[in-house]
Order: C-alpha cells, then sequence, then structure tokens
C-alpha cells in the first residue's frame, strides 16, 4: 500500500510569527495582527441554504490566516503566501467582478462594509491559507472571513457588527464582487463555530443550534479527491437558478416551505412540469433538510449507525436527484463503505472536491488505505486525507486577545 497522504492543521503561533516577518518584508512595516478563520465540512445538508433549508456543518481546525493593517489613503495591497499573483489598487476602484481572482474575496469585503467604514480606509493584507484550495471544505469563505474579522476588529466603528451581519458581509463579497454564486453556510460556520460542536443552521432566519459531537469513538474522515472544485464555474448557480424557478413556479419563497408529504402530489408535478430538472431537483432538497434533522436527532441518541446511513442516502440523492457528484466522489464512497465505513457522502457544493465517511476511530487507516487503492486502480490523482474535528471560529490570533 503506498504512503497516505494526510494534511495536518497548522500551529497557530508557528504561521502568526512566520506571516507577520513576511508582511515586514513585503510592505516594509508590521502588521497590526494577525487573524485566522476555519475551513468547513459539512456533514449533511447540501445545497439547502440557499433554499432556505437546514445545514449541519462543523468548523475545520485547517484555517486562513490573515496579517493586517490598516492604511489611511484608500489603498488596497493584497498578497499571498501561496500565490506569485498580487492585486494593489483604490478601495473605489473594487466592484463586481474587479479584481479577478482570488483577490476578489479580500477586496470584496472592504467593498461590502464600505458604507461602515471611514473615508480613506486602506488596507495591507498577506494571507496564508492552510485549508485545501479546490476541496470543497471552503477555502474562499475562510479567506473573506479572516480578513472580515481583522477589519471588525480593527475599525472601531465595527465593534458592534454581529457575526450574522459580517458573514452577510462576506457572502456579497463572494457573491457579487468574485462571482460566486454561495450560500451563507460556508460563512456563518466559519464565523459563529462552537468548538466540538457542529452547527444547525437554519438559512431561513440565519438562526444557529450548536450540536454536540457524541461520537467519540468515531471519526469523520475527509477524503480530498483534488478533483478541483469551483463555485465560480456555471454549474453550482445552473442548480441555484432551477430551485429558484421551481420555487416560483410553486407559488413559494423558497422550497423550504413544500411539505415532504406533498412531493408527489400531482398539482406539484404539474407545477414543476416547465422547468427542466425541477422535480429531481426538488426532490433532493426537500429530502434532504429531512435528513438533516434526522442526523440530529441520531447525534442525540448516539445513533452512529443511523447518522452513517443518513449520510449515505444524502450522497445518493446528490448524486442522482441533484447531479453534483462526479466519478472521484463516487469511487471514495464506494471504497469507504466498502471497507466499513458506516455512511459516506460527498460534501460541499460538488463536481469535485472532498468526500467524508464516518468511520470507527481504530480503522481510519484502513479505510483512508482502501479509498487510495481504489483511485490507483481507477488510475485516478492520488488523494489527500485529513481528520475533521468540530473546532472553533474565526478570531485573532496574534497578538493574542487579552480579557
Amino acid at each position: 500500500m503506498s504512503i497516505l497522504t494526510w494534511l495536518e492543521p497548522a500551529d497557530d503561533d508557528t504561521v502568526a510569527e512566520t506571516l507577520a516577518q513576511s508582511f515586514r518584508q513585503r510592505f516594509g512595516v508590521a502588521p497590526d495582527g494577525v487573524w485566522a478563520a476555519p475551513g468547513r465540512v459539512n456533514l449533511i445538508g447540501e445545497h439547502t441554504d440557499y433554499n432556505g433549508g437546514f445545514a449541519l456543518p462543523l468548523a475545520l481546525p485547517h484555517r486562513t490566516y490573515a496579517a493586517v493593517r490598516l492604511r489611511d489613503d484608500g489603498v488596497l495591497r493584497i498578497a499571498s503566501a501561496q500565490q506569485p499573483s498580487s492585486w494593489e489598487g483604490r478601495v473605489e476602484e473594487v466592484g463586481p467582478g474587479r479584481p479577478q481572482g482570488w483577490p476578489a474575496y479580500v477586496a470584496g469585503v472592504v467593498w461590502a462594509l464600505a458604507d461602515r467604514l471611514p473615508d480613506g480606509l486602506g488596507l495591507d493584507v498577506l494571507v496564508d491559507g492552510h485549508v485545501p484550495l479546490g476541496a470543497g471544505l471552503s477555502s474562499s469563505a475562510a479567506l473573506s472571513c479572516s480578513v472580515g474579522v481583522a477589519v471588525r476588529d480593527l475599525v472601531r466603528g465595527l465593534a458592534g457588527l454581529s457575526d450574522a451581519d459580517l458573514a452577510a458581509a462576506c457572502v456579497r463579497a463572494e457573491n457579487e464582487v468574485a462571482g460566486a454564486a454561495t450560500g451563507g453556510m460556508d460563512q456563518t460556520v466559519s464565523l459563529r463555530a462552537v468548538d466540538e460542536h457542529l452547527l444547525l443552521i437554519d438559512a431561513r432566519d440565519h438562526s444557529v443550534l450548536p450540536v454536540a459531537w457524541t461520537l467519540p469513538g468515531h471519526e469523520v474522515l475527509v477524503v480530498d479527491t483534488r478533483a478541483h472544485h469551483s463555485l465560480a464555474d456555471g454549474q453550482y448557480a445552473a442548480r441555484r437558478d432551477t430551485c429558484e424557478r421551481a420555487a416560483t413556479a410553486l407559488g413559494m419563497g423558497s422550497l423550504r416551505e413544500l411539505d415532504p408529504g406533498r412531493l408527489e402530489d400531482a398539482d406539484v408535478r404539474r407545477a414543476l412540469a416547465d422547468v427542466p430538472d425541477g422535480m429531481a431537483r426538488v426532490r433532493h432538497v426537500v429530502t434532504e433538510n429531512g435528513r438533516v434533522l434526522d442526523l440530529v436527532g441520531a447525534l442525540q441518541e448516539q445513533d452512529a449507525v443511523l447518522v452513517g446511513s443518513l449520510m449515505t442516502g444524502s450522497h445518493e440523492s446528490l448524486r442522482d436527484d441533484y447531479e453534483v457528484s462526479c466519478r472521484e466522489l463516487d469511487v471514495a464512497v464506494t471504497a469507504a463503505l466498502g471497507a466499513g465505513a458506516l455512511g459516506a457522502r460527498m460534501t460541499g457544493g460538488g463536481f469535485g472536491g472532498s468526500a467524508i465517511a464516518l468511520v470507527d476511530r481504530e480503522d481510519v487507516e484502513l479505510v483512508a488505505g482502501a479509498v487510495a487503492e481504489a483511485f490507483a486502480d481507477e488510475g485516478l490523482t492520488e488523494p489527500h486525507f485529513l481528520e475533521a474535528a468540530p473546532s472553533r471560529p474565526a478570531g485573532r490570533v496574534a497578538p493574542r486577545p487579552t480579557g
């Protein structure tokens, strides 16, 4: 068996010290501080957030770090430890489609908060990402949220800005500046997570409920298939558009309003007849909401078998009704289940990215090895692995907050 590649979370203090030194070398001054925001993995509840539904994500210990310094000349200078490209411009130059690429997730936060910021505010930003890129683990939200919490901490007038409002600003940055049609789940969990808990998110009213992880003998194994995932490639937006058209056809504000018992009603089928793929997409959203709530109950009962079964049912729905899986994700799920995982599913927007499996702790290496072997047999790129332990939300890591 080949040696497995495990992606470990970075140490906050080590990254903060190194990033601050790199910031001084690049910009000639020290940063005002270093902040970090986690990526996320969604245990269940996919493509429900923009339909007013439920999701149950957790914050990863893997985080994106941002060293930030305020400026008073309206200039933005944005650079990355991972990317050779950087961007410099003025705050007033930022808008939909400007700048292009990853700097949009940083500049877009400033743009979304502009009416709350003092005139002339600018930023120097150096980011260091330790959330796998393109893995469907919300590296983009970790990027925007790391800068968002920095700006909130540094600008006196933002002291009262709630986590929910900051999450909304980060969503606007992604939707309107970066052009990624994300919902609000990723930003919500990055900013509002509770350590050692999952977060039940109700997208209709943006409320959250911490849910304790009650299966200490089990691990959530994450398989980064390394099939690159992107929210800006049109497929995610197409699914979202279909759901919005379906809700309109049903006379509803969102698909959350559809009673699961009406899915097979003739009037529902007639209403969706002119929405291409509408029935299948609606069926996924409605049944997925039910699976989320059932899984919360299973956690409360410490029923690992039921948790696993619901995860697998979610994957089947995403594969067959929502059609957002891919060969790599299906291979990962099938191999994990064949090696003894209690449940497995794709996670994230789909079309690549990551799969997750609920695994007995002593079987983690065995299941990971089976997945790696299946990828080799299929001629696929070697996957990477990480373990998802529910972690803490975004915040300052250097200098350490006091009080």
